[in-house]
């Protein structure tokens, strides 16, 4: 077989792959690119759900303690589980309650005077139901399995789709640029090529940064950095959409169990108060949210309590995060646990989240995020469009099968290297190969739908 030949197998096997790929993919890439472009926004989105909690007047301001007791007294038989401080002078505190025993956790929010001005229940939040679609579908841990799936096969649609789309022929109108006023086919065409292109770098940081918190591959990074001994502390993230061992934020995004010990925080005791450290926690000008956790409050996913007092910053923006912990009964400082203390693999996963989040650079890197997700969204339309005006009748419509074997070691290579690196594409590679093998070619119906009795060879 001569080059032209053999480069023309490969070309329509790469193209078969990426039809196959972009097929499963689209729907799930619409779908994450949507609900991750509303959680890039989650500040705003929090800051507008609690608008009629903030600017208020402070005349007649009571003290943190007296703002408890009003918010346990509205909601009888709940404990508190933590203070956030107020993000401006004037707003209203949030103070988490919950049962004893249980993990639901309600937001509920105290005017300065001491007025319980109203509540929020988390697993309602706008972005909180986009965080929790977007990471598991709201499957569980199936649904992360579903995304991690989906994401492994984007890596693979993206990588082809770049082969496909390297040129081939001189001129920059379709490469560049999308080329007008040669009809809508080629528009379309140029459109999903010249996305793919300019969002091609960003989809794959995006990929690569959301991969730490899939359930296979976050569980076999926390394996691996085990054996090698890169552990310093504990994991900073979650991982398959529970924590891999105590989740930092987890207070924040509501993911702890109440206890009955930090009721006392409510009562007055000869050591330092909440006023206490509430006043230490604003000396620190600490990113928002800020949240005071009381001596014996219940840590995230069953760790035990602590004896000391937690000030927390939460911020999205990980390297910015700080955890000041203060004797409780003479509240002195003795620990301070910064971002620059993680070893350095968690400091690379914390950007690369911080990213992903749409964090790191605040407003700016919200709209680099939500530029690529609208680019996403573009490619997963113009492809379906696509699909849609090529497929005959009675047909799947993917390329037809490659009449001649072609093969490429450095094709196999990059195949061999890409399952190495995505558990879930080495598993699922085989399951496709070997469903069409042993099982669709030998049904007629099957086959002429797939095309595959137009072509010999393998996809």
């Amino acid at each position: 077989m001569n080059r032209e030949s053999k480069a023309a197998a490969i070309y329509r096997k790469i193209w078969r792959w990426h039809f196959y790929a972009g097929l499963f993919v689209m729907p799930m890439i619409a779908v994450l690119s949507i609900t991750g472009a509303i959680y890039l926004f989650k500040p705003q989105i929090d800051a507008w759900e609690e608008r009629a909690f903030a600017g208020l007047p402070t005349r007649g301001s009571v003290a943190p303690e007296a703002q408890v007791a009003a918010a346990l007294s509205a909601f009888p038989g709940k404990q508190m589980q933590a203070y956030r401080l107020p993000a401006r002078t004037g707003d209203a505190a949030m103070i988490l309650l919950s049962r004893p025993n249980d993990r639901q956790v309600l937001d509920v929010f105290v005017s300065p005077q001491g007025k319980v001005l109203g509540s929020i229940d988390p697993a309602t939040r706008i972005a909180q139901i986009a965080h929790d679609v977007h990471g598991q579908l709201l499957l569980g841990r199936r649904g992360s399995w579903l995304v991690e799936l989906a994401a492994s096969w984007a890596i693979v649609m993206i990588l082809s789709g770049l082969y496909l789309w390297w040129p081939r022929r001189a001129g920059l109108g379709g490469v560049v640029w999308p080329r007008f006023g040669r009809g809508r086919r080629t528009l379309l065409r140029d459109v999903h090529a010249v996305t793919g292109f300019w969002v091609a770098g960003l989809a794959l940081v995006l990929l690569a940064t959301g991969l730490p918190w899939a359930s296979v591959w976050g569980s076999g990074f926390k394996a691996v950095r085990s054996e090698l001994g890169l552990v310093k502390g504990r994991q900073a993230w979650s991982t398959g959409g529970e924590a891999a061992e105590v989740d930092p934020h987890a207070m924040h995004d509501h993911n702890v169990m109440a206890g009955p010990e930090n009721s006392r925080v409510t009562r007055t005791t000869e050591g330092p108060t909440l006023s206490t450290f509430v006043a230490k926690a604003q000396s620190q000008h600490l990113p928002f949210p800020v949240m005071i956790v009381p001596p014996g409050a219940p840590q995230a996913f069953g760790a035990p309590p602590r004896p000391d007092w937690t000030v927390r910053s939460d911020t999205q923006n990980r390297p910015l995060a700080q955890t000041l912990r203060f004797d409780a009964a003479t509240g002195a400082l003795i620990a301070r646990e910064t971002f620059a203390d993680s070893h350095p693999i968690d400091r690379i996963v914390g950007y690369g989240i911080a990213w992903h989040e749409g964090a790191l650079f605040g407003v700016v890197n919200q709209i680099i995020g939500l530029a690529t997700a609208l680019m996403l969204i573009t490619l997963s339309v113009s492809g379906f469009l696509m699909w849609r005006r090529q497929k005959a009748r009675n047909r799947l419509g993917a390329p037809l099968p490659a009449t001649q074997s072609g093969s490429s070691l450095k094709l196999l290579a990059i195949i061999v290297g890409l399952a190495a690196l995505l558990p879930m594409l080495a598993i699922s590679i085989p399951l496709v190969l070997a469903i069409e093998w042993l099982l669709l070619r030998r049904i007629p119906g099957a086959a002429r739908w797939l095309g595959l009795d137009e072509g010999a060879s393998p996809p």
